[in-house]
């Protein structure tokens, strides 16, 4: 990963985080800990080795074959969390780990449906990530937003229950945003115009997973059936040049996850990803790291391979972190601290 002056800088540098699943984050020994704790049965070593201990599990993390690969170990994670106390403790360790990797605003996915279909109260995963933000908060000076997933290998109808469900937190501000996730292909945008239309109704902010393992179809089709504020992964653009050149002009943000894209064979390398292109093309984005216990990189890791990959200098990354300021969904006031923020780190570092 990239070392000295360029290290330091991007270390500094002050960073937005906007595609990150809270449940994405359960490191393995916080897994196997609170199995213990909740009597939660996983598979044994004999039916799965990746199991026998916490070191086999990342090994197994380091060989997925594939986005379904993958979550099938991401689903077997979400089993251990029951209480409101363990989704606090998984989302506080997020937002310490965050913070060491220099993030000061963070806009985190969770996925109700994985809980509530296992009898775990929708209030009690709300009330735990709100507790942990309210910490985070406090002892970090990290703000952050909830953003609600449906997931889409479950039926249309259970992922509209769910969001009527989060309808009252949305329209509080407890949830910030609405967001689509898990299995792409299969499962295209369009199927979930109605709740998106409801929500644009509603003036709920709006994101969906598109253009990861689909094609740039995806995101056409999340653009103008979902009507998106901005588009999560989305790597597919240079399939499309009118399409990449209606991102640019709507400065519809995508939310890259680079670590994430290699691991699940979606790009050969990091050097694979179209940021160059985005960059020359205008097209705006931010660097993520998706599931980074699943992954093997939190965001710093993702910002230095992408800079291993492309060597982009101080004024790239500038306008990259300037792009993610301006795309969150927090309040004005807070991004014009952020923007102080970048300044004050783009003084510091000047050559």
């Amino acid at each position: 990963m990239c070392q000295g002056h360029m290290h330091e800088f991007l270390k500094a540098l002050p960073k937005c985080e906007h595609h990150m699943h809270l449940e994405g984050s359960l490191e393995p020994s916080l897994l196997f800990d609170l199995a213990a704790r909740n009597n939660i049965s996983l598979p044994s070593p004999a039916e799965d080795p990746s199991f026998e201990s916490i070191d086999t599990l990342l090994a197994r993390y380091q060989r997925f074959t594939s986005l379904d690969d993958f979550l099938h170990y991401y689903f077997i994670g979400m089993s251990v969390l029951v209480t409101p106390a363990d989704f606090e403790a998984l989302a506080y360790e997020y937002f310490r780990r965050a913070h060491r990797d220099g993030v000061v605003h963070a806009e985190v996915f969770f996925d109700p449906q994985a809980h509530t279909s296992r009898g775990v109260a929708y209030a009690a995963i709300v009330d735990g990530f709100a507790a942990a933000q309210r910490r985070a908060r406090a002892d970090f000076a990290i703000t952050s937003e909830l953003i609600v997933c449906v997931l889409r290998h479950l039926p249309v109808e259970d992922g509209a229950r769910m969001y009527r469900d989060a309808i009252p937190h949305l329209e509080s501000g407890v949830v910030r945003g609405l967001g689509l996730s898990s299995t792409e292909k299969g499962n295209p945008p369009h199927l979930y115009r109605d709740i998106y239309a409801d929500a644009a109704a509603r003036g709920f902010r709006r994101t969906a997973h598109a253009g990861e393992e689909a094609g740039v179809d995806y995101m056409a089709s999340a653009l103008h059936h979902l009507d998106v504020m901005r588009v999560d992964h989305g790597i597919k653009l240079p399939e499309d040049a009118a399409v990449m050149a209606l991102f640019a002009q709507r400065g519809i943000m995508v939310t890259m996850c680079p670590l994430s894209n290699v691991e699940l064979r979606c790009v050969p390398t990091v050097a694979a990803l179209p940021i160059r292109t985005y960059l020359d093309n205008g097209v705006r984005f931010s660097i993520n790291s998706d599931d980074p216990a699943y992954f093997g990189g939190y965001v710093l890791d993702n910002h230095c391979a992408v800079q291993d990959a492309f060597g982009l200098d101080k004024k790239e990354w500038e306008r990259i972190a300037g792009h993610a300021i301006d795309g969150s969904w927090c309040s004005d006031e807070r991004k014009a601290e952020l923007r102080k923020h970048l300044e004050d780190v783009m003084v510091r570092f000047q050559d």
